[in-house]
């Protein structure tokens, strides 16, 4: 799927990018510290200086702030943990969007279609008077366990390629209905983490107990949208090695570029330049996994010592 729609009309892909763990709400919660950079796992649950929370810089600078998942949030306490941790608000259109389920959790619980939640968001932003807002959009379209709802009620088991089709197009159509409105907006798509589909010598297919590379490498992408006169016909790529804080120095120099303001093309190669690079280092709770002179190594314990981790087919 690299050459889906969806990531081939993106203004830059970060070709390099480590979500730093393995799983969801930590992953949330880097993103929503973004600013102040990538922290040890314990440190994520700890108190933070407002300076490094993404979207109470935003709030700073004018932006309205607002959540909204397509599903309930519910499972391990995640939509409380994100809204203590990153200081957000409660769900914008409340506990549950209005629309029809399309699959359901591996706990029984509703998954909506991303089309479905982020077109009821997008109308319910147009009749807002507030000049700026900034969403923190949360989707487990493509979490394990989840099954496809059928016509009859029932549910039937639902593959990750039909999912990530149907997520990667939900995203594609949800851009296209942005253009049409005529707003200006950046889009920013930053996957949690894999999903483990081939397993490896450390672990079984499915299990994301160990921050390997082939988790935690994830396709980042950037769209502005109705912004100047933008001609680009394929994304500039971002090679470094790069994390969340290379997304919070984005986001600060897209706001900060006279270009946005004046309706003219943004110049990515000004925007890029010089973006802070991170070391590749993965964190769960307990496990790291970090690149040395480009392999990888592995701390099962906390104070364990590091062991080469085993290479795919090798």
């Amino acid at each position: 799927m690299r050459n889906n729609p969806l990531l081939n009309q993106m203004d830059v892909i970060f070709d390099n990018f480590n979500s730093a763990t393995a799983y969801s709400g930590p992953a949330a919660i880097r993103l929503l510290r973004a600013s102040c950079g990538q922290v040890s796992h314990t440190q994520l649950y700890k108190a933070t200086p407002d300076q490094c929370l993404l979207f109470e810089d935003l709030r700073k600078l004018g932006f309205t702030n607002e959540l909204m998942l397509n599903h309930t949030g519910e499972f391990d306490g995640f939509l409380q943990e994100v809204r203590d941790q990153g200081h957000l608000p409660a769900p914008a259109l409340g506990a549950s969007p209005g629309v029809p389920r399309a699959y359901v959790s591996f706990d029984g619980s509703p998954i909506w279609r991303d089309r479905d939640v982020l077109s009821k968001w997008w109308k319910h932003r147009l009749e807002q008077n507030t000049p700026h807002a900034a969403l923190f959009y949360n989707t487990t379209t493509l979490h394990d366990g989840n099954r496809l709802v059928t016509a009859d009620g029932g549910t039937q088991r639902a593959d990750y390629s039909s999912r990530a089709q149907v997520l990667l197009d939900d995203l594609d159509a949800f851009i296209n209905e942005l253009k049409k409105s005529g707003r200006r907006v950046v889009v920013m798509v930053v996957p949690e983490h894999g999903a483990a589909l081939h397993g490896d010598r450390m672990q079984i297919s499915g299990m994301r107990e160990i921050p390997s590379d082939s988790i935690t490498h994830v396709p980042v992408g950037i769209k502005l949208i109705n912004m100047g006169d933008d001609n680009q016909t394929s994304p500039v790529h971002v090679t470094q090695p790069s994390s969340y804080l290379a997304i919070a120095e984005i986001i600060a120099r897209l706001y900060a570029d006279p270009a946005l303001s004046e309706g003219q093309r943004i110049d990515w190669s000004k925007v890029l330049a010089d973006l802070p690079q991170t070391a590749k280092v993965s964190e769960n709770s307990g496990t790291v996994v970090l690149d040395y002179n480009g392999k990888p190594y592995v701390r099962i314990k906390e104070n364990g010592g590091w062991l080469p981790y085993p290479q795919r087919f090798k």
